[in-house]
């Protein structure tokens, strides 16, 4: 099937497509590109290996579908800052946006950043096609806004930097802030905190 056939997929062959996605999201957040095999995802989609390499060729193949499908995810919370909208609402809704998706798509965010980590060998494309040009355009908005006095004055690739890293901590250190926290809760106290935090940082 991965051999480029036009025909329609039938039900069972979506399905199984979908098991094999899903359970190799499991794998590959679970120990990487580098450590995750056929045999593992095999098993924990409920298949054969055989019945794997009739959908992908390999699991670079398993491990692209993956990531082509998450950038559109990822991109998606960012595409939402509104030119028209205040910008102190707009930057913190991005936040919560963002500390959202840390907590709903935990597998994604350590599938992502395993990526990043190994260079981006398979993400590299994408990130200059679709992420920069979008990255630039926000930056520039921020920038606008910091010029009208809207904003302080603050760095927008930096911003943008930061709050990528102080949500997708709550997906990618999850097991470290449940033992820190001593619960297995979505990081309680997070929102308000990050919400504090950045409105004292941009507030002019």
């Amino acid at each position: 099937m991965h051999d480029g056939a036009s025909k329609k997929p039938s039900r069972i062959q979506m399905r199984n497509r979908k098991l094999i996605l899903d359970a190799a999201l499991d794998v590959f957040s679970a120990h990487g590109y580098r450590g995750a095999t056929l045999d593992q995802i095999a098993e924990a989609a409920g298949l054969s290996k055989p019945n794997i390499l009739y959908y992908f060729a390999g699991k670079e193949e398993i491990h692209v579908t993956l990531l082509s499908q998450l950038m559109q995810t990822w991109l998606d919370p960012l595409i939402a800052m509104d030119e028209g909208g205040d910008p102190m609402t707009e930057l913190l809704d991005y936040v919560q946006r963002k500390l959202d998706m840390a907590r709903d798509l935990p597998r994604e965010s350590r599938l992502f950043a395993g990526e990043i980590l190994q260079g981006a060998p398979r993400m590299h494309p994408h990130l200059v096609a679709d992420l920069k040009p979008l990255f630039d355009e926000k930056c520039a908005l921020i920038q606008g806004w910091i010029d009208a006095g809207q904003l302080a004055e603050v760095d927008p690739q930096h911003l943008i930097f930061s709050i990528w890293a102080s949500t997708q901590h709550y997906a990618d250190f999850a097991a470290q802030i449940e033992v820190l926290l001593d619960t297995d809760a979505p990081a309680p106290g997070a929102d308000a905190f990050l919400a504090n935090l950045f409105t004292k940082l941009l507030r002019p």
